[in-house]
């Protein structure tokens, strides 16, 4: 069970939405991407509505990344077969009157686009429903300005998730950084359990550095963080991040980071253009820190860990995780067991 339970982890947690791609990157074509280690093609109908498919064609199995858009219809460049947007296969050319014609053939994944990016739901039957998807109020408040940061990381995306739940880093990683040079090289933390997650903060300061972080479920695993920003960069309240991490396979991630800060009028006119000018490069600088961090991990790093207690964060979020996990096996079983129990009857 622990090694199913592992390797269901190091794949990604299903029932949940996921952020796969930001929403410039799909146009006029159809594009191949891989996440949760599964093979995916992304293409906008002639509406522009935006769909996420399995990229196999039903009939000789093609990939139908390589094929074109033609209204509404995704045509393989195999045979001409033409799927539409709910995976049905709408018609053979090459056959009129294929009896395939009308039947589902294309596994489709729920889709949505949420501040730039697309978000998929990768759900275990795909006949169920879609869980909700909670969007974060400030993406959705005109009081809030934000710049999407995308990157994909060479390493696993629980590493890549610990890292945003370990505000202490902070304070030596980054030490050397515009904004989080400041405040207290000790510390100890407490944690704060929600509904849906929790809020982990440091208790001898607040708003000087890294000083809490807040992860939680809400139909995809989302966290929030406030950095202070110095006087020099502009107008506004501390600088926000939002995060949503997406396994692309074992040993890649797919990272996005909406950068947030309350602010109108004229002061948002000059804080976007300061974040342009100077800003920004800083931030990446920082990332680019995590990035290095992570990617150079070993791979089993997890397990000759010696943890304490400023690692609470992490330790909440992989019970959190491993109890996920352990649900969904036994949804797979007995989703298993009951395709049998059909197959069986016909």
């Amino acid at each position: 069970m622990n090694d199913d339970i592992e390797k269901l982890l190091e794949r990604g947690l299903r029932d949940l939405w996921y952020g796969i791609i930001p929403s410039h990157a799909i146009g006029s074509t159809p594009v191949a991407l891989r996440r949760l280690g599964e093979d995916l093609v992304l293409w906008r109908d002639g509406g522009g509505t935006v769909h996420v498919q399995a990229d196999r064609c039903p009939h000789r199995g093609a990939r139908l990344s390589l094929g074109r858009v033609v209204g509404d219809r995704l045509t393989c460049w195999y045979h001409g077969v033409q799927i539409d947007g709910s995976g049905t296969i709408a018609d053979v050319p090459a056959l009129p009157g294929c009896p395939l014609i009308g039947r589902h053939g294309v596994r489709t994944y729920p889709a949505c686009e949420v501040a730039g990016v697309i978000f998929a739901y990768f759900g275990l039957d795909e006949n169920e429903p879609p869980i909700p998807l909670e969007i974060p109020p400030e993406l959705n408040d005109p009081q809030w300005s934000y710049f999407l940061c995308s990157a994909i990381w060479k390493t696993n995306y629980r590493y890549a998730i610990e890292n945003v739940v370990d505000p202490m880093h902070g304070s030596y990683l980054h030490a050397d950084s515009f904004t989080l040079a400041y405040g207290k090289k000790d510390d100890v933390f407490k944690i704060e359990e929600r509904a849906n997650g929790f809020i982990l903060e440091r208790t001898k300061q607040r708003d000087v550095n890294f000083d809490w972080v807040e992860f939680w479920e809400g139909g995809a695993h989302w966290q929030r963080l406030d950095i202070p920003y110095p006087k020099s960069a502009g107008p506004g309240g501390p600088f926000r991040i939002l995060g949503n991490i997406t396994p692309i396979d074992e040993h890649a991630s797919q990272i996005f980071f909406w950068r947030l800060r309350k602010v109108d009028g004229w002061e948002r006119d000059l804080w976007r253009f300061l974040y342009r000018d100077r800003l920004e490069e800083r931030h990446w600088n920082v990332l680019e820190q995590d990035r290095l961090i992570s990617e150079t991990m070993p791979p089993d790093a997890r397990y000759h860990e010696m943890l304490y207690q400023h690692d609470v964060g992490i330790t909440r979020l992989r019970k959190m995780m491993r109890a996920r996990a352990k649900a969904q096996l036994e949804k797979i079983r007995r989703l298993s067991a009951e395709r049998k129990h059909v197959s069986a009857l016909n």
